[in-house]
């Protein structure tokens, strides 16, 4: 199917998408800046975090910790390019970026997490997930992939699995990137008119754009039911793609200890950008 056909098959009105094609986007949903962090600075903070993740990398290597980090919101929510800048400047035979396709026939019939257990790290190792086992309780309930019942047995599991994964040793992060509507909107409008990126727009999409809702309740039942000691969920406000950046980044070396760290810089979070998913919900009215 077109991508215009969707477009139109959905009723998402192009005329409406161009009206948030402002600086109003920016800070809608209760976003705390009005305005993109200056590029100048953008570039060098993150010059700086890159040299500290290569630090940490060596460190991995020597002790033979793993790290996994996921990385889940909404479409267009900027997951891609959080992970392209945390990994660009490492050695990719030891951080591996993993965006698993639709599962196959026999996968679906395998335990739910089989297929993302293969590529959990072994020593030395991190791994990016590009989405993650969280599909069960965000994308596939919204868009009717699966059960409700698969959706509640994936709630009840995943804290023992994750558990699992930390008395193995490994260290797991677990980030949600939150947009608001209108960003959401500017950026599939982007996307669709900008022939670089239209692959990256899909007719599930948006349909995404007509189930925000539902979306949302989803993402709110998700953070409240696997939010544990062993598996904290971080908040990235990323309305500014600069700041969620460097705002995910941070906080993976801010938990992490290793040879030459710079503690004044992977210290400094701005904790209007990230914040944990109890403070979210707390405030998920003026957010939404």
């Amino acid at each position: 199917m077109k991508l215009k056909q969707a477009m139109d098959e959905f009723d998402i009105d192009e005329a409406k998408l161009a009206d948030v094609i402002d600086e109003a986007a920016l800070p809608s949903g209760d976003y705390p800046y009005d305005k993109r962090l200056k590029r100048s600075t953008y570039e060098e903070t993150l010059l700086a975090l890159q040299v500290e993740l290569v630090k940490l990398q060596s460190h991995l290597k020597q002790s033979g910790q793993r790290i996994v980090a996921l990385f889940e919101g909404r479409d267009a929510a900027g997951k891609g390019g959080t992970i392209k800048r945390y990994r660009e400047n490492l050695n990719p035979r030891h951080t591996n970026v993993i965006a698993l396709p639709a599962p196959s026939d026999r996968e679906q019939l395998q335990w739910y997490f089989q297929r993302y257990v293969t590529h959990l790290p072994t020593a030395g190792e991190t791994v990016l997930f590009d989405r993650s086992w969280y599909n069960r309780a965000v994308v596939e309930p919204v868009m009717g992939f699966c059960t409700p019942q698969q959706t509640q047995t994936f709630l009840g599991d995943v804290p023992n699995f994750e558990r699992m994964l930390s008395d193995d040793g490994i260290v797991l992060f677990k980030f949600w990137l939150n947009v608001s509507r209108p960003m959401q909107i500017k950026r599939f409008h982007e996307r669709r008119h900008n022939p670089l990126k239209a692959w990256k727009l899909s007719p599930v999409d948006l349909r995404a754009l007509n189930k925000w809702d539902e979306y949302t309740k989803a993402r709110n039942d998700m953070l409240t039911r696997s939010h544990t000691e062993h598996g904290k969920w971080t908040i990235v406000r990323a309305n500014d793609k600069r700041r969620a950046r460097i705002g995910a980044i941070a906080s993976v070396l801010d938990a992490m200890d290793y040879k030459g760290k710079d503690k004044k810089l992977t210290g400094d979070i701005d904790r209007k950008i990230i914040m944990s998913a109890p403070d979210f919900l707390s405030r998920i009215d003026a957010d939404e």
